[in-house]
């Protein structure tokens, strides 16, 4: 029997030790990770509006599915909507700026998990496939051409776009 619990204690009190050695690396680095997190947000804003100098979270504001956050420029420069579609590879993260005449100032993808070489063509924003949509509005969006090989990639990025605009019809009058 003491052959059976020694081995059966020691192990649960390194267990024991490694979970809470676990536990205070989190406590402490929970606030710099979610600080750092903020941060790129703040700056991801910025990049897709870019003459907003600060941005107010909206509230109380019916968005439609698929659109996480919105977020009004100052001096009414236009709107910031953080969405999420669904792509070939999982979920796809996005940033698009409107500016008030209901024009895009830009669009960014956040995070995707798009194959790659095939839907991250549409999806990485140093492939350029973001900027066709620069300029466009909700009556010529879909104007923009899919990427060869990576339709649903393609049509998943259209659709947030789609999401985008309809976000900007909900929240363009309220103050």
């Amino acid at each position: 029997m003491k052959d059976i619990l020694k081995p059966i204690i020691v192990l649960t009190c390194i267990c024991l030790v490694v979970t809470t050695l676990l536990a205070v690396v989190n406590f402490v680095t929970a606030p710099i990770i979610l600080a750092a997190e903020e941060e790129a947000a703040a700056k991801a804003r910025s990049e897709v509006l870019t003459q907003a100098k600060s941005f107010e979270l909206m509230k109380d504001v019916k968005l439609p599915e698929g659109v996480t956050e919105a977020y009004k420029g100052n001096d009414e420069t236009g709107y910031v909507f953080m969405l999420e579609t669904k792509g070939y590879g999982g979920t796809i993260k996005l940033i698009c700026g409107i500016r008030t005449d209901g024009t895009m100032e830009s669009i960014k993808t956040l995070s995707h998990s798009e194959t790659s070489g095939i839907g991250s063509k549409v999806v990485d924003n140093a492939t350029g496939y973001n900027k066709n949509y620069s300029g466009k509005t909700a009556a010529d969006y879909e104007s923009v051409d899919f990427v060869t090989g990576a339709t649903i990639s393609s049509k998943a990025y259209r659709a947030a776009v789609k999401t985008a605009f309809d976000a900007y019809s909900a929240v363009k009058g309220v103050k």
